[in-house]
C-alpha cells in the first residue's frame, strides 16, 4: 500500500506516444482525442524514500489523469475535474493518505479545492515547496553569475498567479528594483499595494513582456500558458532566467542561440534515501520536482491534512514546507536545464560569454 499518490498528465501528445509506442502511426489529434477518453491509471510506484531525521521510510504511486495540457485548459472546467477527481481516488484505491496534484492539475479551477472536498484523504498542490526551491536556486544561480541582486532588476513574469505572487513578495524583499508581469492589471495592482505594505518597495506593473524583459538580471518565469513565451530576443546578456513553469515558458532556442543567458529549472530537489522507482520523467536517480517533493515530505512527516490549496500562498506555508524538507535531508539539485544537467564549467562560459556581449554592447 502507498503512503502518497502523485496525479500526473501528459504535457503533450508526444508523451502519450513515448509512452504507447503503437499509436505513433496515428494522427496526434486522434491519438489525443482518443487518450482523454481512457480511465485514469497507476504509471509507476516510488519507494525507498527515507527522512534523514526520523529515519521513517514512505513509497507512493503515481497516477496519470488522461489530459493533455491543451485539454486541461480548454475543455469545460467541470469536466476536466471530474477527471481530476477521478485519479485521485484511484490514488485512495492504493492506499494513500495524502494526494499530490502536478503541473496543470494543481492550476484548473480553484486550484486543489474543489479536488480536496472530493476527495476523503489531504490534498496538496506542491506550489509551496516549489516557491521555497525556486527562490533558493535563482538566489544561488544569481550568485554564481555575479549578480547582486540587492542592486539589480527581478521581472516575475506570471505574477498573479498563486506561485508568482508569493515568489514576487519575497523577492521583493531581496531586490532594489522589482516589475511585474500578467494580464489583468487589477491584479497587479492590488499585488503592488501589498508589496508596498509588506516591504515599503515600490514596483512596476506591466503586461509588456519584451520590453521589460530587456531591463532585467533576474527573470522568475511561473505563468500557465500552453506555449513558450520568452524568445531568445527578449533577454539582456547575462540573465539568469528560472523557469518554474510546466509546460516551459522559455523557449528551447533560448538555449540554442543565447549562450549569455543562464536559463534554469525551478523546484528540482533531491530526495534522501535510496530511492528506487519505474517512473522517468528525464531526471536522474534521487532528483525529483519540488511539488513531488512537498507531498513526500507531508507524508515523512505525518502531515496528512490539506496543505497547499487555492490561489494564496502565504508566506508562512513556504518557510514552514522549506523547514521540513530540510529536516528530512531534501536539498537542492544540481542546477538543469532543458532537461540536462549544467556543470559548473558550462555556467562559467555562460558569464564569459555574457561578459563579452556586455562589452560589445558599450563598444
Amino acid at each position: 500500500m502507498a503512503d502518497f499518490a502523485f496525479i500526473i498528465h501528459p504535457l503533450d501528445v508526444n508523451d502519450i506516444l513515448r509512452k504507447f509506442h503503437f499509436a505513433r502511426k496515428v494522427p496526434g489529434k486522434i491519438v489525443e482525442g482518443s487518450f482523454r477518453l481512457s480511465p485514469p491509471f497507476k504509471l509507476a510506484s516510488i519507494s525507498g524514500i527515507r527522512s534523514a531525521a526520523a529515519g521513517k521510510e514512505i513509497s507512493g504511486v503515481f497516477v496519470v489523469c488522461p489530459l493533455t495540457t491543451r485539454q486541461m485548459l480548454y475543455l469545460p472546467e467541470r469536466y476536466v475535474l471530474k477527471r481530476i477527481i477521478k485519479a485521485g481516488r484511484l490514488g485512495e484505491k492504493y492506499g494513500a493518505k495524502i494526494v499530490g496534484l502536478g503541473a496543470m492539475t494543481s492550476v484548473v479551477a480553484d486550484a486543489g479545492i474543489t479536488v480536496a472536498e472530493n476527495l476523503n484523504v489531504a490534498v496538496t498542490t506542491g506550489n509551496s515547496y516549489t516557491v521555497a526551491t525556486a527562490i533558493e536556486g535563482t538566489k544561488k544561480a544569481a550568485e554564481i553569475m555575479g549578480i547582486d541582486i540587492s542592486e539589480e532588476e527581478v521581472v516575475v513574469v506570471g505574477a498573479t498567479g498563486s506561485i508568482g505572487a508569493v515568489c514576487a513578495r519575497l523577492m521583493a524583499r531581496e531586490c532594489k528594483y522589482l516589475t511585474l508581469i500578467a494580464r489583468n492589471r487589477e491584479k497587479l495592482d492590488r499585488l503592488s499595494r501589498i508589496i508596498m505594505h509588506e516591504t515599503g518597495l515600490a514596483v512596476s506593473v506591466t503586461s509588456d513582456l519584451e520590453r521589460a524583459l530587456k531591463r532585467a538580471k533576474v527573470v522568475i518565469t511561473v505563468t500557465s500558458s500552453a506555449e513558450a513565451i520568452i524568445q531568445p530576443e527578449h533577454l539582456s546578456p547575462g540573465a539568469v532566467v528560472c523557469d518554474v513553469a510546466r509546460p516551459r515558458d522559455v523557449a528551447r532556442q533560448v538555449a540554442e542561440k543565447r549562450k549569455d543567458v543562464l536559463v534554469i529549472e525551478g523546484g528540482l530537489v533531491q530526495i534522501p534515501g535510496d530511492v528506487k522507482t519505474d517512473l522517468n520523467i528525464g531526471y536522474p536517480k534521487n532528483v525529483t520536482l519540488a511539488c513531488m517533493a512537498e507531498t513526500m515530505i507531508l507524508a515523512l512527516e505525518g502531515r496528512y491534512e490539506n496543505f497547499t490549496l487555492g490561489r494564496d500562498i502565504t508566506i508562512e506555508q513556504v518557510d514552514e514546507i522549506k523547514r521540513l524538507g530540510e529536516n528530512h535531508g531534501f536539498k537542492l539539485a544540481g542546477f538543469r536545464s532543458f532537461e540536462r544537467s549544467l556543470t559548473e564549467e558550462e555556467i562559467i562560459s555562460v558569464k564569459e560569454n555574457a561578459k563579452k556581449a556586455e562589452k560589445h554592447m558599450v563598444v
